[in-house]
């Protein structure tokens, strides 16, 4: 199917078609589709590979309305490049990339927009702050100037059981920060693939992450 038709069955999905927001994950992805994504409405694209998201964003440079989303894991040799880069940053999970994020971001006009990423899933290979932690990064990050704390994010378990139990847990996380009311630009809960996408919106996801659903298999292996 083509990328309009993948788009489309996609909101037919959706029971408000402009919520929740659709972030395209576009790693390996040729320029070329993310133009034709853009011409079909898609705003939001994220990449996990830093140098491979610059070299889009210089082919890309005329797109004035894209906004970049870094997901991937964040070394800390490259803060300085991904600050000064991309509109948001969805892998925060400690405190010392949050501050090197935020040193660098002084030199662009606008604070950059971060998700901190939550380990729910007990999984090695993911990464993400232990919940026990979430409130002191929380009012870590809240402290930094260059920064707007707008949520959170997670990459649930694959098991439909487990990730049910994940997507609970991340809703009450959210909602415990939300309700505290010391994060007033708290808006976003990062949740949901492609093969997990309508759980996650029945548990409250405001942004979903869209790989290979919306892509094809040609370009995204395991999103």
């Amino acid at each position: 199917m083509s990328l309009a038709e993948n788009l489309a069955n996609i909101k037919r999905t959706l029971r408000q078609p402009d919520r929740p927001t659709l972030l395209a994950v576009s790693k390996r992805v040729p320029a070329s589709v993310i133009r034709e994504a853009h011409a079909l409405g898609m705003r939001h694209f994220g990449e996990n590979y830093l140098q491979e998201a610059l070299d889009k964003q210089d082919e890309l440079h005329d797109l004035k309305d894209i906004y970049w989303h870094f997901i991937g894991r964040i070394q800390r040799n490259k803060t300085q490049e991904i600050a000064r880069h991309f509109a948001w940053v969805e892998s925060v999970d400690r405190l010392l990339i949050a501050q090197r994020l935020n040193s660098a971001r002084q030199e662009v006009s606008t604070p950059l927009n971060v998700l901190i990423e939550v380990a729910v899933s007990s999984e090695d290979s993911k990464g993400g702050c232990p919940p026990a932690q979430l409130v002191a990064l929380a009012e870590g990050i809240q402290q930094l100037p260059f920064l707007r704390l707008r949520g959170l994010m997670a990459l649930v378990h694959p098991d439909p059981n487990q990730a049910n139990v994940n997507f609970q847990q991340m809703h009450s996380l959210f909602n415990t920060l939300l309700q505290s009311g010391n994060y007033p630009d708290l808006d976003t809960l990062s949740m949901g693939t492609s093969s997990d996408f309508v759980q996650a919106l029945e548990h409250g996801a405001t942004e979903i992450r869209l790989g290979t659903r919306l892509f094809g298999s040609r370009h995204q292996e395991a999103t």
